[in-house]
């Protein structure tokens, strides 16, 4: 971050502490990353509280802490005492955003958003240097720490915001203080906590209440709900930019992953480049170029052990409902010479629609070109209930086993599967990291 004093610090945190002066250029809220010179935002969370850690930090070097108490065998006048150390951080990245002179774009939704902002990414180094969200920390410590480490000789910055409950974008928002703002889609995530579909998307909306005056509201037009998403984008005063199936730059697109939900991603980059008066036909060229980010589509050609090779599609990270029946519609229209396999596992935080999810999915199955079923979690036994007996299916209670089953009974010569599912609940991704390590050529 810019240099700025510790007795600034205490001044933009709202802090009455009194402390050394030391300038501080490095922020960072993990004990481990500590180095000399640093400040140390002690965060209290499930498992770990870094008011532990405040000693111990000062003691290897760091300049500073931002606590929420003093801390003993502490000096306490290298601690800044806040009432709220994850709000404190973020007035920290807000005062760094503001010393930002190039064009920020911020970015939501409710799947995608991290291969979105990547591909919006790869599209922006074509014109200029860039400086993004690193993976998917976009919650209330990823977004001020992405602010606090912007790039300040960027021509652009693109952070990535995410949320699962009403009032938090417009918290990270108000942090972002965005130039362009960009909805990628609404679907019912995080259903169960909120009241009803709509909120979600009144939640997504949130984005707009910060955003620069006159500035772009990037919007899918074909979202659910995307009347109230350019309505509030609107009342907050930014000129809004719909894309969609019958609105995006008439270019020639040839992309690396033919599904639907490519192409979305693909018409919002180019609204964005449209808007910002740079070259679309150059953008489109290369945008053919852009892969699929591992845990979101990267396919991945293997071997097997005993002989001949088969194709992973790796979108372990989510399990959506919206973006499971995508993957599995797009896996069922890819021509394929072999057997077309799904590894499912179990959706989250769907509340008391999780039976009619699951179900759902199920009938989405029941009606594609799937030859083999393998559901993981009991949640999932509502899915495999819709097959028929055209379809070979097997059932696992959790993943364990699972990588050696596919390895060794299931897969053979020329299959493609494709496995997803809720990247916590149902642990898919170790699954796919064993198969990866596995079946190296």
């Amino acid at each position: 971050m810019q240099k700025v004093s510790s007795k600034k610090l205490c001044e933009i945190v709202d802090s009455a502490s009194v402390v050394v002066d030391v300038d501080i250029e490095n922020i960072v809220s993990d004990s481990r990353a500590v180095n000399k010179g640093d400040l140390f935002v002690a965060i209290k969370g499930e498992k770990n509280d870094g008011h532990d850690y405040v000693a111990e930090v000062l003691k290897k070097g760091a300049a500073m802490a931002v606590v929420e108490h003093l801390v003993e065998n502490a000096p306490a006048d290298r601690q800044i005492v806040v009432e709220n150390a994850i709000k404190a951080y973020g007035k920290i990245g807000a005062y760094n955003r503001s010393l930002y002179k190039g064009v920020v774009i911020g970015l939501t939704g409710s799947a995608g958003k991290t291969t979105t902002k990547e591909e919006v990414k790869f599209a922006l180094s074509k014109f200029g240097k860039v400086y993004a969200t690193n993976g998917n920390f976009n919650n209330h410590i990823g977004v001020p720490a992405t602010l606090c480490k912007i790039d300040m000789d960027a021509d652009y910055v693109v952070v990535e915001m995410g949320m699962s409950a009403k009032g938090e974008i417009e918290e990270l928002v108000s942090y972002v203080q965005p130039d362009v703002a960009i909805i990628t889609n609404v679907y019912p995530m995080h259903i169960e906590f909120f009241e009803n579909f709509e909120g979600i998307a009144e939640a997504k909306a949130e984005i707009f209440k910060s955003i620069k005056k006159g500035g772009l509201a990037i919007i899918n037009e074909d979202t659910n709900f995307a009347q109230i998403l350019k309505k509030r984008a609107e009342e907050n005063g930014a000129k809004v930019v719909g894309f969609g199936k019958n609105n995006h730059p008439n270019v020639e697109l040839k992309l690396a992953d033919c599904g639907e939900h490519n192409y979305y991603n693909a018409w919002c980059v180019l609204s964005l480049i449209k808007a910002l008066g740079l070259d679309v036909n150059a953008t489109a060229e290369h945008l053919s170029l852009f892969n699929a980010l591992p845990g979101r589509g990267a396919k991945y050609d293997l071997k097997l052990p005993k002989g001949g090779e088969y194709t992973l599609i790796d979108d372990s990270y989510s399990g959506q409902p919206e973006a499971m029946i995508i993957a599995i519609e797009t896996l069922d229209k890819m021509p394929h010479s072999g057997r077309k396999i799904v590894v499912l596992g179990k959706m989250a935080e769907l509340g008391k629609t999780s039976k009619a999810r699951h179900i759902e999915v199920g009938q989405v199955v029941a009606k594609s070109s799937i030859d083999v079923v393998v559901a993981v979690c009991p949640e999932m036994k509502d899915m495999l209930a819709q097959l028929d007996a055209s379809k070979e299916t097997h059932y696992f209670e959790n993943k364990d086993g699972l990588d050696e089953f596919l390895i060794n009974n299931l897969l053979q010569n020329n299959d493609i599967v494709l496995i997803k599912g809720a990247r916590y609940s149902s642990k898919l991704y170790q699954v796919t990291d064993a198969l990866l390590e596995k079946g190296k050529k």
